[in-house]
């Protein structure tokens, strides 16, 4: 933050650009609340750096690895009591942009203070954004970046069309960037840093009868056998 602002203290028009940085973020803030105001529930749409980003509908393959990993994700989670799976519209407020990402985890401490009316929510402990060709570039950038600065523990990134998932972790409190990410194929096993005890083969993102599979046996882990 200070390396981006050391060129404009030192710019001998600062005060101006100041003003006018100020004026824009008035606009801006108003636009968004316009946003919230006309933004319902039959429109997938996000607020990002002051622009309306409207989704079109996405490919079955997206729509496959969206109900498969959020199936076997929301199964885990609320068997074991950790929290809330929060897909598709949940609206995340962060401190400039609103996203709404294909796949969310609250922890419980997070999802006790929701109530049943809420709209907006803080940001995640964990976040999966399914690649399209339309937003590639915002997640892989200032979604990315916006994530890691607001504390998103583990950010997944997932390639429907190549089967790998980037797995992107804050290794402490104090990080505000994400490391480089490990990336895992489909011949592998994956598992979360964030949802405690959550590993699957990454085969189960991708297809049915592997994702069954995975399944079955994270009922019977938890049944004991």
């Amino acid at each position: 933050m200070i390396d981006l602002l050391e060129p404009l203290f030192k710019h001998p028009a600062a005060p101006l650009l100041l003003q006018r940085f100020q004026e824009r973020m008035l606009l801006e803030q108003q636009q968004r609340s316009d946003f919230r105001e006309w933004i319902d529930d039959s429109q997938k749409a996000e607020f990002i750096n002051g622009e309306i980003i409207m989704h079109s509908p996405v490919k079955r393959r997206h729509l496959r690895v969206s109900e498969l990993l959020s199936s076997i994700l929301s199964f885990y989670v609320r068997i074991n009591g950790l929290g809330m799976i929060g897909i598709e519209k949940m609206m995340i407020s962060l401190t400039r942009n609103d996203y709404e990402p294909d796949i969310c985890f609250f922890n419980a401490d997070k999802a006790a203070d929701f109530t049943e009316d809420q709209m907006l929510f803080p940001a995640p402990d964990f976040v999966v954004e399914i690649l399209s060709k339309r937003t590639t570039k915002i997640d892989r950038t200032i979604k990315k970046q916006d994530y890691a600065a607001h504390g998103v523990q583990e950010y997944w990134i997932i390639d429907p069309i190549k089967q790998v998932v980037e797995q992107y972790v804050l290794l402490n409190a104090f990080d505000k960037e994400y490391f480089m990410p490990h990336v895992y194929h489909i011949v592998d096993a994956i598992s979360s840093k964030v949802i405690a005890g959550f590993e699957i083969p990454v085969a189960a993102i991708f297809e049915e009868k592997a994702n069954i599979t995975a399944l079955q046996t994270l009922v019977k882990k938890s049944n004991g056998f």
